[in-house]
């Protein structure tokens, strides 16, 4: 048996999920990976070894996520690191989107992966160790981008629950960290993984032109070579001291930095007013 970490990723199928499946299983790794269909998972990680385990998994479901959990237990006789990678993009206006996209979207990035976080816990405390990876985005950090606020919210979730999470299990020898990618030459952008509102509002000409650039000028374009991010995701793994934060690519890096000096300027602008609440 290998004595390399056991890794468990979710949305597997595709992706920054596929590209670190294909990379932990080419260095050796075990994998338990989960896709919502087993035959896209199978067919898309192209390997069937002993090193390897593919599941279907519902992670809106708990009971579809403790199954496969204490499958991937009994299987390799732990699990080591946790990504919490399954979720989709939605760009639609704030008043455009119904209450049930907004909600599908929550359900899928942010209430999947606290799913799979409750699910695992217990193991990682026990044997007191492990590593939480939560895949976030530039835009859980920054988001300024017309007709993605509820995708961001959605990361902004992520990277807030991250962090606490991170000082909840510090005790019990867990790390965790949120990766926040900028664009990456993924099927992210592409019919299934980025969804858009049935009913458009003409008026917001700054909603569509986002949704059009991505759809159809950024898509395939990406600067970000997928590989590259799992190999920075299994050096973070490897580091004694892992970073909670890590930026992947440099509009992820550039953005991050706009958006600390933006903050930093209207702190300073208005620290006047900001310090004059106290109670004299």
């Amino acid at each position: 048996m290998s004595n390399k970490k056991v890794w468990f990723v979710t949305g597997a199928s595709k992706g920054l999920g596929l590209a670190l499946v294909k990379r932990l299983l080419n260095e050796g790794y075990r994998v338990a990976a989960t896709s919502r269909n087993l035959s896209d998972l199978n067919k898309a990680v192209g390997t069937h070894s002993d090193q390897f385990l593919p599941l279907a998994v519902n992670i809106k479901n708990e009971e579809s996520v403790q199954e496969a959990i204490q499958l991937t237990i009994s299987t390799f006789g732990k699990i080591d690191v946790v990504v919490n990678n399954a979720g989709y993009g939605l760009v639609g206006g704030l008043e455009e989107l119904t209450d049930q996209e907004a909600r599908d979207n929550f359900d899928v990035n942010v209430f999947g992966s606290l799913n799979v976080i409750r699910k695992a816990l217990p193991y990682l405390r026990a044997q007191q160790s492990g590593h939480i990876l939560n895949i976030s985005s530039i835009g859980g950090f920054r988001g300024s981008f017309p007709g993605f606020g509820i995708y961001c919210a959605t990361k902004f979730a992520v990277n807030g629950l991250s962090e606490s999470l991170a000082e909840e299990v510090r005790p019990f020898g867990i790390k965790v960290t949120i990766v926040q990618p900028g664009y990456f030459r993924t099927n992210f952008l592409s019919e299934g993984s980025l969804v858009v509102p049935k009913h458009q509002i003409d008026a917001y000409q700054n909603v569509r032109n986002t949704q059009d650039f991505h759809q159809n000028s950024m898509d395939q374009q990406q600067a970000g070579d997928p590989d590259k991010a799992a190999a920075a995701m299994i050096a973070i793994v490897q580091a004694e001291n892992p970073p909670v934060n890590l930026f992947l690519g440099e509009d992820a890096y550039n953005g991050a930095n706009n958006k600390i000096a933006s903050v930093q300027q209207e702190l300073e602008t208005w620290k006047e007013l900001t310090t004059s609440t106290a109670i004299a």
